[in-house]
């Protein structure tokens, strides 16, 4: 199998919006021209819509209750907390699960709640809800678990849990299969009946949402006369990191959380935040900056050894030992660094003896540890554009992490396999497996004609989309910076990108072996460009050629320039 390197570019929204919508969304909003065409192209066509995109506020949230079980949910925590019950919160070991579980612990003990915690050990526990912790909850004289970013498909782990005489709230954002766990209550928006207006929240946002409810209930019943009631918004900076790592779309609510949560991070209050990003030489919080740097770091203690690392630095406070585990996790993502290097090299490997006709990736190897295929399984997406499964093998049986492309929702397929799988879980873009050995070549098999059945040949060419074309004269300083208002960027919420025509390419040379510094010149304005990681790409730059580009300001000794981050581009000719 060869990787794919020919890409479409697609203008964002097949409603292309004319220049008399442009012109009445930029005036009633009073924003520029170019940024009124992203708003159309992302479905913003009401000014009303437009203007809550722009400047929604924590005030605009939607009511807590919209989510089920929350009213049942918040009543049993009130219980606890006035009868002093110790509470075990049940964590999860990626990101979404290590943020979520440090929220629920911090504010659960800011109302005065005794509070424990558990993260499982990939490796011996594996994902979701674990038997032992539900024991040792039990055996520790907790009569309330709450779980965070799992336990929605934990069938036989609730039923142990109601043996045990444990109350147990499920907190989880997973698809819901049919037959759901027994529970005390079980918040998932993604439940059927939910009235909850956004269903994509991160699990840690679900676990957001529960603080909000419990706090008006408390309030309502009198709880903080005499009492500190705690500041949810402190939280924030966890529910930004667990919701743009766990890459759900960044529109909605989650939109909302996230800008102020960014604001957060960047403050860097949290010593655990800042050690974090002092090791990960990172100035300035962005989307990016927590997708490729803090949290590849959070998630390594998880992948290699115990992710409750990751909530210690999290809840910690005291800078000495927050910088100590800083460093640790930063030798950790060193470590899995190498390991997903020499697993990616392996896959690669496999590939070429694969056929360019299959519609699906499924490999299997014992030499692979289980906390790196879902990183190596996301570099196939982005070589060969197919759905991607990796399974580890251990003993006769398989631990699989899937990513996949538009289009190709995993958790369905993975539910039309479900008869040759021992387990799994998960949602559009990604999911877990378990199975045999031996029912891998059925699998796979399967999975291929699944995705034979909901793909086509031309799903297999992956798409850039784009906001339209522009001049380089429409590209002012004012533009260009105005543009910013969208953020965050992120998972369904794309940084603006526009295509110029016919551009004339000089001073072309290459960076650090890698990268690619040109200037673009069109209609007489010339543009700086920086292109990353395209030095193989050089060549093609002698001929006049159109650039796929996002548009940034440039500071250079006081002064700005705009300058293009180009995307790709193309040869005229």
């Amino acid at each position: 199998m060869e990787p794919v390197n020919s890409r479409l570019w697609k203008v964002r929204n097949e409603s292309i919006p004319g220049v008399r919508e442009i012109d009445d969304l930029a005036s009633a909003l009073a924003i520029q021209p170019l940024t009124a065409r992203a708003l159309l192209l992302r479905g913003l066509t009401d000014i009303d819509a437009g203007r809550e995109f722009l400047s929604a506020t924590l005030g605009d949230l939607p009511d807590p209750d919209l989510l089920p079980g929350m009213q049942d949910a918040c009543v049993r925590l009130e219980q606890a907390l006035l009868r002093r019950e110790r509470i075990a919160v049940h964590g999860d070991y990626d990101v979404d699960g290590i943020s979520g579980c440090s929220l629920l612990v911090e504010t659960l003990r800011a109302f005065g709640a005794d509070v424990d915690y558990h993260i499982p050990l990939r490796l011996k526990d594996g994902y979701g809800l674990s038997a032992e912790a539900m024991r040792s909850a039990h055996a520790g004289g907790c009569h309330l678990v709450v779980s965070v970013d799992c336990g929605v498909s934990a069938l036989t782990e609730a039923e142990l849990a109601a043996e045990l005489g444990l109350d147990l709230i499920i907190t989880d954002h997973h698809q819901p299969q049919d037959v759901l766990p027994r529970c005390l209550a079980l918040i998932n928006p993604h439940l059927p009946g939910s009235r909850f207006p956004w269903p994509d929240l991160a699990g840690v946002g679900v676990a957001f949402f529960l603080l909000v409810g419990l706090r008006r209930r408390l309030r309502e019943s009198g709880y903080f006369d005499g009492r500190i009631e705690p500041y949810l918004r402190r939280g924030l900076d966890l529910v930004a990191l667990g919701t743009i790592a766990d890459i759900v779309p960044l529109g909605g609510v989650n939109r909302t959380l996230v800008r102020v949560g960014l604001q957060l991070l960047n403050q860097g209050i949290r010593p655990g935040i800042a050690a974090l990003k002092k090791v990960a030489e990172v100035k300035e919080v962005t989307c990016g900056a927590v997708g490729f740097r803090l949290a590849p770091r959070l998630n390594a203690a998880g992948r290699l050894e115990d992710a409750a690392l990751g909530v210690q630095l999290l809840l910690g406070d005291d800078p000495y030992q927050t910088r100590n585990l800083a460093e640790r996790l930063d030798s950790f993502n060193r470590e899995r660094q190498q390991i997903e290097q020499q697993t990616l090299e392996q896959a690669i490997a496999a590939l070429a003896e694969k056929p360019d006709e299959d519609f699906s990736i499924v490999l299997a190897d014992e030499r692979w540890h289980s906390g790196v295929i879902g990183i190596v399984a996301s570099r196939l997406v982005e070589r060969y554009h197919r759905p991607a499964v990796m399974i580890a093998l251990e003993n006769g049986q398989g631990k699989g992490s899937c990513r996949s492309i538009n289009g190709f929702h995993l958790f369905q397929a993975l539910q039309e396999c479900s008869a040759v799988l021992a387990g799994f879980g998960g949602h559009a873009m990604a999911a877990g497996l378990t199975l045999a050995e031996g029912a891998l070549p059925e699998f796979t098999e399967r999975f291929e004609q699944v995705a034979r059945k909901r793909l086509v040949a031309a799903d297999l060419l992956p798409t850039i989309t784009h906001d339209g074309d522009c001049r380089f004269q429409d590209l002012s300083l004012e533009q260009v910076a105005e543009l910013a208002r969208l953020q965050p960027f992120g998972m369904g919420s794309p940084q603006p990108a526009f295509v110029a025509r016919n551009c004339r390419i000089s001073a072309a040379r290459i960076l650090s072996e890698k990268h690619l510094k040109f200037d673009a010149e069109q209609d007489g304005q010339r543009i700086g460009c920086i292109a990353f990681g395209m030095a193989e790409r050089f060549a093609e730059l002698e001929q006049e050629v159109d650039l796929l580009f996002r548009p940034s300001i440039n500071e250079w000794r006081g002064r700005q320039s705009v300058q293009l981050q180009i995307v790709d581009f193309q040869g005229t000719k």
